[in-house]
């Protein structure tokens, strides 16, 4: 593509110089990833707080995260019969009023707090004994003196609150991102040409910084803060608009041909009928893959879809035109696990299957040389299958299992070959399109929607934890009937920190007094991955009739007789891996069981969560909840090393802007598509400055 250009601009001012920070807190800021002047200056406020009463409780319902500025009415410090010292802080909005709790607290509290003082709150409202409360909450006082605040701050209505670390407040904060302005706000360059500033009546990147950290007028601020996100969006969109281009213009795929050999060997085999929704995808696939172009593909699907026996059929194509097909699987159980199903599909038809492990073991060389001279025409492994000493003869398909778990970087080493092989993606996470074409471009996605007629949908379970008992009485109920089950708890100890059941004590508990006559395991994610992956092994063979474990259960191996899930908090767990959880259980054709322990209190979301869980096994379904909820967070979850990340804009909130972003950048890569324009001389030059090592890592 084009020759790299760098940027040029002068290097930037250190933290340390500017008025207020010095070595000491430029230190705390470096914590919040913050190493500049500029960095410091596009470091934006969570929110807002007013000084103005915001008399909102009327309309709070106890569970709801809530943010407002009430008046102190009263502080009451006691002690408990044991000593402990426990603060009660009564505050009013002008009509009603709440207690604030703090059971452990600084001595300083008892002389901040003054009655007739205003205070911003936030936290989560509670009640008790029938009256509203919010306990330990985020506050901030504001009524302060001149030399305290400083004269720019005082007299202002609206204040912006900031991310925090330890040992930095928000006055000290405030302070010093007005001193980075005030020395340093002409160093801010404009990244977008003026074509789209015009045409979306935008700020200047300038004047749209000031106005997040200090306006006044909301919506001012609402319209700065859009053309911050478009900005990101923008140049991310241009970035898969040129490797769109990139493909179309500059490489060339390989051509297959449906020969009809070995898939039609593999339909003949098969003990059950193909989906529809199988079927279709395949058709997609084998389109992809008969054409000139390097097919780039998504397959997404639940647990239980059956995408393993689609990207078996796309493998078997490859094989049959002379090419080799490559397998990579997160761990090494899933790729062994793999490796089983794939050999007694294909037994009879004479396809070589190599199991590439990690590490050392007798023939691994003797395989290196078959990949190498191509008599091993599917490869399967790990991490393994990207080693340097692994040279591939003629690949021509390059599948990636629970892609996620992959880094950008080892998902390119196999995709960059030079015989540019084709590229199949699968993900049993569903993932809501506005993600997906940040995440992937303009890669083509293929959902694999309909589950095989004998899987049966896991019936879900909401119970409260006083109903514990009763839940280990039905569990016990399938054991005896020859099934097994996963216990899964959010900690592997137990914490002083958080009250929460525990792995290890729920295994103890289990093992010793409720299912003594049964054997039950433990894992958790500090074990060593031998350990993890012998007592898989066992319980796969039913050899462990419980397992306890942590989410490192997520992903892995397929029990079919393992029929009931129960998840401690169930509250304390994303909607994604709640449904991922859930998805160890119903592999086989027996009625599958998932109970989800809920504690009190539950916010609201929480009680979202749970209760979307417990009417739609939907993965596309709850993937979208998920996403409204709490935000493309755990959702994402990717290690997607070097490519962009958005700092001001959310995928959740702002997907019109992202439309709109995506369809300017794709415009002027189509009329442009080396940016050579004069006109882009600007657009040119912050993309190669900011984005061109991204551009290099997904160039495949």
């Amino acid at each position: 593509m084009d020759t790299q250009e760098r940027n040029s601009a002068s290097a930037p001012t250190p933290l340390k110089f500017i008025k207020g920070v010095g070595e000491h807190r430029a230190r705390l800021l470096g914590r919040l990833g913050i190493t500049s002047a500029l960095e410091l200056m596009e470091f934006f406020p969570r929110t807002y707080i007013s000084r103005i009463l915001n008399p909102s409780l009327k309309q709070m319902i106890a569970g709801e995260l809530i943010s407002f500025t009430a008046q102190i009415s009263f502080i009451d410090v006691h002690k408990t019969p044991k000593g402990k010292k426990i603060l009660n802080l009564g505050v009013s909005d002008g009509e009603i009023g709440l207690t604030c709790v703090w059971f452990s607290f600084p001595a300083s509290y008892e002389q901040l707090f003054r009655p007739g003082r205003r205070v911003w709150l936030n936290g989560v409202l509670s009640e008790y004994q029938g009256k509203l409360q919010m306990n330990h909450p985020e506050f901030e006082l504001l009524e302060e003196d001149s030399e305290e605040e400083g004269d720019f701050w005082r007299d202002r209505e609206t204040l912006p609150i900031y991310p925090l670390t330890e040992g930095l407040s928000q006055k000290q904060l405030r302070k010093i991102i007005y001193n980075a302005f005030e020395k340093h706000n002409r160093d801010i360059a404009e990244a977008l040409p003026e074509e789209l500033l015009e045409k979306h009546n935008f700020p200047d990147r300038r004047t749209a910084l000031m106005t997040i950290h200090f306006g006044q007028d909301h919506q001012k601020i609402a319209l700065a803060r859009m053309r911050m996100a478009y900005e990101e969006f923008f140049y991310s969109q241009i970035l898969w608009a040129r490797h769109q281009m990139h493909h179309k213009i500059e490489v060339k795929g390989i051509t297959f041909v449906n020969k009809k050999h070995y898939t039609t060997a593999l339909k003949h085999k098969l003990p059950f009928r193909l989906t529809g929704a199988q079927a279709r995808v395949i058709t997609e696939i084998f389109d992809d893959m008969c054409s000139d172009k390097q097919m780039s593909r998504l397959i997404q699907g639940d647990v239980g879809s059956g995408k393993t026996i689609v990207c078996l059929f796309a493998m078997l194509l490859a094989v049959e035109n002379g090419y080799q097909a490559a397998l990579m699987a997160p761990t090494e159980i899933l790729a062994e696990q793999h490796y089983q199903n794939i050999s007694k599909l294909l037994a009879g038809i004479q396809i070589p299957i190599i199991l590439l492990k990690g590490g050392t073991y007798k023939g691994k060389s003797q395989q290196k040389e078959e990949i190498r001279e191509a008599s091993g025409q599917i490869i399967i492994g790990t991490h393994a299958l990207i080693q340097k000493d692994v040279e591939y003869k003629r690949l021509g398909l390059v599948v990636v299992d629970e892609q996620h778990r992959f880094g950008v970087e080892q998902r390119a080493t196999l995709a960059k070959q030079e015989s540019a092989p084709d590229l199949l993606y699968l993900s049993a996470t569903p993932i809501p399109r506005s993600l997906a074409m940040t995440v992937y471009g303009d890669l083509q996605v293929s959902v694999i929607d309909e589950l095989p007629p004998r899987r049966k949908k896991v019936i879900t379970f909401l119970r409260s934890e006083r109903k514990l008992d009763i839940v280990l009485q039905e569990v016990r109920q399938q054991l005896r009937q020859g099934r097994q089950a996963y216990f899964v708890c959010p900690l592997i100890e137990e914490s002083e920190k958080k009250n929460l059941i525990d792995a290890q004590r729920l295994h103890e508990y289990l093992a010793n007094k409720i299912y003594k006559e049964y054997r039950v395991s433990l894992m958790h994610g500090r074990m060593p991955a031998s350990e993890k992956d012998a007592i898989m092994r066992e319980f796969k063979a039913g050899e462990i009739q419980v397992l306890v474990s942590t989410t490192v259960i997520e992903v892995g191996v397929d029990v079919p007789n393992a029929s009931v899930m129960v998840i401690e908090h169930a509250e304390c767990f994303g909607l994604a891996q709640l449904h991922q959880l859930r998805g160890r259980v119903g592999r086989g054709a027996d009625q599958a069981y998932c109970y989800l322990i809920e504690h009190v209190p539950l916010s609201r979301m929480a009680r979202q969560r749970l209760s979307t869980m417990a009417i739609t096994t939907d993965g596309f379904e709850i993937a979208e909840k998920d996403l409204e909820l709490r935000g493309p967070g755990e959702l994402f979850g990717y290690e997607q090393s070097g490519l962009p990340t958005f700092r001001f804009a959310n995928l959740v909130k702002d997907q019109g802007i992202l439309a709109i972003a995506r369809a300017d950048a794709f415009e002027i890569v189509k009329s442009d598509p080396y940016l050579a324009d004069e006109k882009r001389k600007l657009l040119k030059h912050y993309y190669f400055a900011n984005y061109l090592s991204k551009e290099e890592l997904i160039l495949y």
